[in-house]
């Protein structure tokens, strides 16, 4: 086949999540799909996130419960952690999803796979690779790669990032994290469990900035425990890094003092940006907004008509849930036509460290907003918890003044399987009676969710006018009774 003869229904540029997704629709919904990616199919999410980074996570999970299995009355000894051995598990998990994302399974869905490096020369024509080809309609699914801050010395010396830290096969004695949000915190914690010195490094005031500071507590005491350094309100002033990857950095405290940080690695992990830069965007109209990423509308149409965007390019949070489904709208919506709109109001998060953080819709900090009422139950009033030994953590719940759901945040074992029953309860506008009156499988940790809806219900009912209700249909009913 001629690929670049042909004027193709639909062009989607990236094979990661939300590239695969798009395409997969719009082959469902029977249009003609040419997928073009540079590298492999299964993006960051495969390769370098979410697969690799949770089988880390297991595996230093699975160490750290064997070392705290004395409080069971059970005693593990002679644990030691053989790190190319855990590499090894990390890439067999990462082999083993693959398949679902591979070249061979997405031409099964009659997608046609074009690998090469791709840029816009116009509205509607894209150059892959010298070869010119047109496009009726296109999205683009770029992704984002790490960023690198602008510290001195920084720039072109070896450290390492999400894209490249999943080679190694040496466990760093001494490990530096720039970067105190969800990667840094998870691959943090992972790090230390295994055996790494581990220092967190961030310029905010706190760690999980984004979290309620409730949650966030949690888990830094949970670093700490673990042995993590965590350095916050610290700004690096520069970093000397060798060609082996070790060195420094001098870094800048919030009370003025200045403290050198040695590492054996270091790991940038301060946030990500759109991969944009050679796309030539402005040959297709495409704009971009303040930040850099693609300007769309909540249909996810570009400023180009005939193009899309879905995923991490278009500034909408990086989560691989949401580029799911954002791809699948932007295809939909590309190709029959339509005007639907992108969810961005209800999107779940999670961070994977123990205890995970999972949170969903508004805010659940005091805000002193009369018109919000937030609901704690800590998990040591959960009686899973308690089984397991889990305690450490909480569950809240945002609740407006008719007792509708519009927020929560969990902290604690299980906390992103939990959020998914109030993900639902806040996105349809459910109320804490329609929750109360839901059966709940006894004991899990979705009790806690239930036991504040329970709660909330029965408040209501003890709130004016409802005992005079109950009052007179006690005595209709004794009336009747007594015929």
């Amino acid at each position: 086949m001629n690929i670049n003869s042909r004027n193709w229904n639909l062009i989607v540029l990236g094979g990661g999540t939300a590239g695969i997704v798009a395409a997969k629709t719009a082959a469902g919904l029977g249009s003609e799909v040419l997928l073009v990616e540079c590298d492999r199919t299964g993006g960051d999410c495969l390769w370098t996130g979410c697969i690799p980074s949770k089988s880390l996570l297991a595996a230093a999970g699975a160490l750290a419960t064997a070392r705290e299995s004395t409080k069971f009355g059970i005693h593990a000894t002679g644990l030691s952690v053989d790190f190319p051995a855990v590499m090894r598990h990390v890439h067999s998990a990462i082999q083993q999803v693959e398949p679902v994302d591979s070249p061979e399974t997405l031409k099964k869905f009659g997608i046609t796979i074009l690998r090469g490096n791709g840029h816009f020369i116009d509205h509607q024509t894209l150059d892959v690779d010298r070869a010119e080809i047109r496009f009726r309609t296109a999205i683009i699914a770029t992704g984002a790669q790490p960023v690198v801050p602008p510290i001195p010395g920084l720039l072109g010396s070896p450290f390492l990032t999400t894209d490249t830290l999943w080679q190694i096969q040496e466990l760093p004695k001494r490990l530096v994290i720039l970067g105190a949000g969800s990667i840094g915190c998870e691959l943090g914690q992972a790090f230390a469990r295994l055996g790494s010195d581990v220092t967190l490094v961030d310029m905010a005031p706190r760690i999980l900035s984004r979290e309620d500071q409730f949650a966030a507590q949690f888990v830094a005491e949970a670093l700490t425990n673990d042995g993590v350094e965590i350095l916050t309100s610290a700004t690096v002033s520069l970093a000397s890094i060798g060609s082996d990857g070790k060195g420094f950095l001098r870094i800048e405290l919030g009370d003025g003092k200045t403290e050198q940080v040695n590492f054996d690695s270091l790991l940038v992990a301060s946030g990500r940006a759109p991969r944009t830069r050679d796309l030539e965007l402005h040959l297709a109209g495409v704009e971009l907004n303040k930040n850099g990423f693609l300007e769309v509308d909540a249909a996810l149409r570009t400023t180009n008509k005939r193009i899309w965007a879905a995923g991490d390019v278009t500034g909408h949070p990086q989560f691989t849930h949401l580029a799911g489904v954002h791809g699948s709208v932007a295809a939909s919506n590309a190709v029959l036509g339509l005007r639907r709109k992108a969810e961005v109001a209800t999107v779940p998060r999670v961070t994977f460290t123990h205890p995970e953080i999972a949170a969903v819709g508004a805010s659940t900090q005091t805000l002193g907003n009369e018109k919000v009422n937030v609901v704690t139950v800590m998990n040591a009033e959960i009686d899973r918890a308690i089984t397991e030994c889990s305690m450490d953590g909480f569950t809240k719940m945002a609740l407006d003044k008719k007792g509708r759901i519009i927020g929560a945040t969990i902290v604690g074992s299980r906390a992103g399987e939990t959020l998914a029953e109030l993900t639902l309860a806040v996105r349809m506008g459910l109320r804490t009676r329609d929750l109360a009156s839901t059966i709940h499988p006894y004991p899990t940790y979705s009790d806690a969710p239930w036991k504040i809806a329970v709660a909330d219900v029965r408040e209501r009912l003890e709130s004016p006018p409802l005992p005079s209700l109950f009052k007179m249909l006690r005595f209709f009913a004794r009336l009747r009774l007594s015929r």
